[in-house]
């Protein structure tokens, strides 16, 4: 069965804020100038939303330009944080850092604590209203080419294969979908922007990506103990000299979203973030806000930490890679979606520009990166480009100390004075082998407070359809148990915070992947030692489906 085709000025692969603000500005321009556009938005996802997870604190910079009557409209931003706190957790106790020591353009003042995949459900309603047609349960699975090269547009993955690659009944071939310019919105480690770095060498002036894993529950909580606003910030324990925190927001509803953060370059390979998380629960400090409450969900998804360093060519023949995919994260602001938003909104931009003139992809969006340079996502990154990096360069403690330093002297106006770090070592790099490491014993989970990874997958709702061919795909399968099995303790069983993986046997060990427990959250394809591991999109809908993460 042949591929049917559909044409349109512009595809957006993925329906998360870059996507959507990107579709909406496209729209809005076509209105302005009185032009007809045809905009296409796809998402893997079962639904707008379903894979969307932050922790979120919002800075509405974006949107306030995109939709500068966003609260007249109904956008469910409607937590404005009240206190910002931030603690330095010892084993059974903390200080609180006072505000002021911290570097003004940290403040949380003027933000929102909410759900960002309700708010993208939000971006969406405005999209189609604008014209946009979105297509949630169709995953992007392949980049199509026109013969000189440029980006034609994408296939949609086909639909009822079973595991051993034969057609089901149900099977239905996927949709070809061309633009004059494709949009790339993949979110963090994009299974196609991967490709298309690697084609058109997209990270030959930057460098290489870095990562954290962010863990996130939600909590109904005892209201005596809920105050509307507050966002609570942690660092120490239970981590070592590995970096990350914790984070409490009190959102509405009597909710509470707690989560928990660990950089992807820590060493050793017995370390679990998912153990970690649940071991932070246990502080008694955590505890005392938890305790009375239920757990009502969980999810889990990498996050770009790599900063400006680390943001690769935007553009390439036919289409340019905005938001996560690009990494735009500000890690010490713990908040990307506004300079994702904004970044969609300047490729659309030159994308309209460039149609408007003419151009059926022929032309780059070289504006595009024009434009980001000028913009103030570039300022928001410039101000902390050293902060991840000291982290990775001296460590946890000395890593902050000078990163707050190097952020002072950028509040002060004095940030050209100081060198730029680079990265090092991928996070793939920095694990060393399990005879160098100590096991970590994780205390058990008490299922009140604590729990298990196949309990917490339970409350992601994640389903994938079981026969259909593994999405997590082994370059080699003896190297699972040949080198990360006999050399580092087999990490892909901790790192994976979904109980994916597995090995097996009573006697000569086995890797089981057990695909259907996947949440996306792409650690695998980042922290694999040999880089064995591929993610790819499974078949379209499958994956979590998160109600309000």
């Amino acid at each position: 069965m042949e591929r049917e085709s559909m044409e349109f000025d512009v595809v957006i692969v993925g329906g998360g804020p870059a996507g959507l603000s990107a579709a909406i500005r496209l729209m809005q321009m076509a209105q302005e100038k009185g032009q007809e556009l045809m905009v296409c938005v796809i998402e893997k996802g079962s639904e707008i939303g379903a894979h969307i997870l932050s922790g979120a604190v919002v800075d509405p910079i974006a949107l306030n330009e995109l939709i500068p009557d966003w609260k007249e409209k109904g956008a469910p931003m409607n937590v404005p944080v009240t206190d910002n706190q931030h603690w330095v957790l010892t084993e059974t106790g903390h200080k609180s850092l006072p505000h002021f020591i911290m570097p003004p353009f940290l403040s949380n003042n003027g933000m929102y604590t909410l759900s960002l995949g309700n708010l993208t459900r939000w971006l969406a309603e405005q999209a189609e209203a604008l014209g946009v047609e979105i297509y949630p349960g169709f995953a992007g699975a392949e980049v199509l080419y026109h013969e000189d090269g440029r980006v034609k547009g994408v296939a949609t993955g086909d639909m009822g294969v079973a595991r051993d690659g034969s057609h089901k009944d149900s099977y239905t071939p996927g949709m070809e979908l061309h633009a004059k310019y494709t949009l790339f919105a993949e979110g963090c480690r994009g299974s196609l922007t991967k490709q298309l770095e690697a084609k058109y060498d997209l990270r030959s002036n930057s460098e290489h990506q870095t990562y954290g894993i962010g863990i996130k529950e939600l909590w109904d909580i005892d209201p005596a103990k809920h105050v509307p606003g507050r966002v609570i910030h942690t660092q120490g324990w239970p981590l070592g000299n590995t970096a990350g925190g914790g984070f409490i927001y009190h959102q509405e509803n009597n909710q509470v979203a707690i989560g928990f953060v660990v950089t992807l370059d820590y060493e050793n390979p017995y370390l679990s973030p998912f153990d970690e998380m649940q071991r932070f629960k246990t502080h008694p400090e955590v505890r005392k806000i938890l305790e009375g409450g239920r757990r009502v969900a969980y999810g889990a998804r990498a996050i770009n930490e790599g900063g400006l360093q680390s943001v690769p060519q935007l553009h390439f023949p036919g289409g340019a890679v905005i938001g996560c995919a690009a990494g735009f994260v500000n890690v010490p602001r713990i908040k990307g979606s506004h300079n994702a938003m904004k970044s969609g909104m300047l490729a659309a931009e030159a994308a309209f520009d460039a149609i408007v003139a003419g151009s059926n992809g022929e032309v780059e969006l070289t504006s595009y990166e024009e434009a980001f340079k000028k913009s103030w996502i570039y300022k928001d990154l410039y101000k902390v480009r050293n902060a991840r990096p000291a982290l990775a360069k001296f460590g946890a403690k000395w890593g902050t100390l000078y990163a707050g330093f190097d952020m002072w002297m950028n509040a002060l106006g004095l940030g050209g004075l100081m060198p730029t770090l680079k990265h090092g070592h991928k996070d793939n790099e920095a694990t060393k082998k399990a005879k160098d490491c100590k096991p970590i014993n994780y205390p058990k989970p008490d299922g009140v407070i604590s729990f298990d990874k196949l309990t917490s997958v339970f409350l992601s709702n994640t389903n994938h359809e079981e026969d259909q061919p593994c999405h997590l795909q082994l370059k080699d399968p003896d190297v699972p148990v040949k080198v990360n099995l006999a050399e580092y303790a087999g990490p892909e069983q901790r790192f994976c915070p979904a109980g994916v993986y597995e090995f097996v046997g009573d006697g000569e060990k086995q890797l089981q992947i057990n695909a259907q427990n996947c949440v996306h959250c792409k650690t695998c394809d980042i922290k694999d030692i040999t880089q064995n591991i591929t993610w790819v999109v499974p078949e379209g809908g499958g994956g979590p489906n998160y109600p309000n993460m």
